[in-house]
């Protein structure tokens, strides 16, 4: 069974801690099992990598690599970085809201 976090895939976060704190930027990917989010622009490493078809000449390349899900804030649609909360809306329906705005996220 899975954890449920509050960031999902689509996100703009705030980085709150390590290298890259105070970035911000768009949620690439959620990893789950290890509780990690990989975020666009934001904790950048670089790799070595063979000459492939996607990749003829290889070389060194830039990627994002995974950041603790607790390192990260979620950002409501006024631009402030905010906990989240869940509540059900006027239809019924299940949705994440900013507990800074009380406000719906989008």
């Amino acid at each position: 069974m899975f954890k449920r976090f509050k960031v999902k895939k689509g996100d703009t976060v705030k980085v709150l801690s390590g290298g890259s704190k105070g970035k911000q930027g768009t949620v690439l990917s959620v990893d789950r099992k290890t509780d990690r989010v990989f975020v666009e622009g934001v904790n950048i490493v670089k790799r070595h990598q063979k000459p492939g078809a996607a990749n003829p000449q290889g070389g060194i390349v830039e990627k994002e690599a995974g950041i603790h899900i607790s390192n990260v804030m979620v950002i409501d649609n006024q631009g402030n970085a905010t906990r989240v909360g869940r509540r059900r809306n006027d239809e019924g329906k299940l949705v994440r809201y900013s507990k800074k705005t009380n406000e719906e996220i989008k």
